[in-house]
């Protein structure tokens, strides 16, 4: 089910006040106040141009330490329907951990934020009982007024041919639902981090990165099962301890 809403300040936000919603349940917005993205950064994104929505997703015993691999599903889910409605020959890869670019150009941010309950069952530990899926993707918005660097759209890919909203959101919504039943009824992190290692950005040559002691140069090594980065400098990254340089 998806239910459209003409205005909010957040689709993440509306969709959390829904305790009793079922899996796949989605809010979408027209137009989005006070959308986030990751970092803490706002998510720029004009009224009636773009998808901003949330998706309500109910793992099935998903221990917490597991979470990347419901990130990897709903990045390579999303990149690929992306792929699909841009033109032959250009396609999507993935920014660490789950931004979505086209060359080094953004075209979609994604915010996955879980919440935790004990295990049924009296089993003990901790599983997740609810992740939100905040995403907004870039598709008939040609100009772009904020700070954020490289951003681009799916129009502006498609030399100002416009893609219809509804049947796309559809569609994107969908991929993710069939991609993460499919992995929930035979899961193989193996399988699926190599898919996603596959599909990232910088994992050759030498690119600019910073950290906490300025910048260096490397590429992408390996990305552990929890989502830690490694590079070719010889570090491994947890989320927000290292930065890719794109716009440099």
């Amino acid at each position: 089910m998806i239910r459209v809403l003409d205005s909010c300040a957040s689709t993440s936000s509306e969709l959390a006040r829904c305790d009793d919603a079922p899996h796949g349940f989605v809010i979408a917005s027209r137009s989005q106040t006070a959308g986030r993205g990751q970092r803490g950064n706002s998510w720029e994104a004009e009224p009636g141009k773009n998808l901003t929505f949330s998706l309500l997703l109910r793992p099935r015993g998903l221990h917490p330490a597991r979470q990347f691999e419901l990130s990897m599903v709903v990045s390579l889910a999303i990149a690929d329907a992306i792929d699909a409605v841009l033109p032959e020959g250009k396609h999507t890869i993935v920014k660490w951990p789950n931004d979505i670019y086209v060359g080094l150009e953004k075209i979609c941010g994604i915010l996955i934020e879980n919440k935790l309950a004990p295990a049924p069952g009296g089993a003990g530990g901790m599983v997740i009982e609810r992740s939100i899926a905040g995403v907004g993707i870039n598709v008939n918005q040609t100009a772009f007024v904020s700070d954020a660097p490289n951003p681009t759209s799916v129009i502006l890919q498609n030399g100002g041919r416009e893609t219809a909203l509804e049947p796309f959101l559809s569609d994107v919504c969908r991929r993710i639902l069939d991609y993460w039943a499919a992995y929930e009824a035979a899961p193989d992190a193996e399988a699926l981090g190599r898919r996603y290692f596959a599909r990232l950005l910088w994992t050759s040559g030498e690119h600019p990165f910073a950290d906490c002691d300025g910048r260096f140069m490397a590429h992408i090594v390996s990305v552990a099962s929890d989502g830690m980065l490694t590079l070719s400098n010889g570090r491994t990254y947890a989320f927000k301890e290292v930065s890719f340089l794109v716009s440099d």
